[in-house]
C-alpha cells in the first residue's frame, strides 16, 4: 500500500504517519515503508490551549527517542522552526492558542533522513500535525493539518 512513497517524499511521509497514527492495521506497515526509505521517525500525541506546550511535547519525545540531539544546538532550531512551520497550518497563521479560546488535540510525527539522491545535500526534518483545533468545547472543534520542513 506504500511502496509508492518516494524518497523524495519526506513531508508526505510526515502526514501520513500523523493521519493514521492511530490505526494499527495501517501503522506498522508504513514505519516499515519509512524505515526502507532510511528515515527516523517519532510519533505521538499532544493537547493544549498552549502552543508552548505543543512545542515542548514534540521537543521532548524528539529528544527521547534520539531524533534530535540536545548537544547540537541547531538540530534543535531546525525542529523548532519545522513545528513552528506546521502549527501556522494548524492555527491558520496565527500562531495563537488559548489567548483566543481556541485548543487543540493533536497527532504529530516527526520524520528526518536525507530525502535527496546526492549525501551531500545533508539530513532534513519534517514536522506534521494533524487533529482538531477550536472553542475549549467539546464537540465544537473542527479538524486541521499542518506541515513544516527544515533542513538541519
Amino acid at each position: 500500500m506504500f511502496n509508492e512513497i518516494k524518497k523524495n517524499e519526506i513531508g508526505k511521509s510526515a502526514v501520513l504517519l500523523a493521519l493514521y497514527g492511530n490505526d494499527q492495521s495501517i501503522f506498522p506497515t508504513l514505519l516499515n515503508r519509512l524505515e526502507q526509505l532510511g528515515y527516523r521517525t517519532v510519533t505521538g500525541k499532544v493537547g493544549s490551549m498552549e502552543v508552548q506546550k505543543v512545542v515542548a511535547a514534540i521537543e521532548t519525545a524528539s529528544k527521547k527517542n534520539g531524533m534530535i540531539s540536545e548537544a547540537i544546538y541547531r538540530e534543535e532550531h531546525a525542529l523548532y522552526h519545522a513545528i513552528m512551520e506546521a502549527l501556522h497550518g494548524i492555527t491558520r497563521g496565527q500562531v495563537e492558542l488559548g489567548n483566543v479560546l481556541r485548543t487543540v488535540g493533536l497527532r504529530f510525527a516527526v520524520v528526518r533522513g536525507n530525502p535527496y539522491v546526492k549525501p551531500e545535500e545533508g539530513e532534513w526534518l519534517a514536522v506534521a500535525l494533524y487533529g482538531t483545533i477550536g472553542a475549549p468545547v467539546k464537540g465544537l472543534e473542527h479538524e486541521a493539518i499542518g506541515l513544516g520542513i527544515n533542513h538541519l
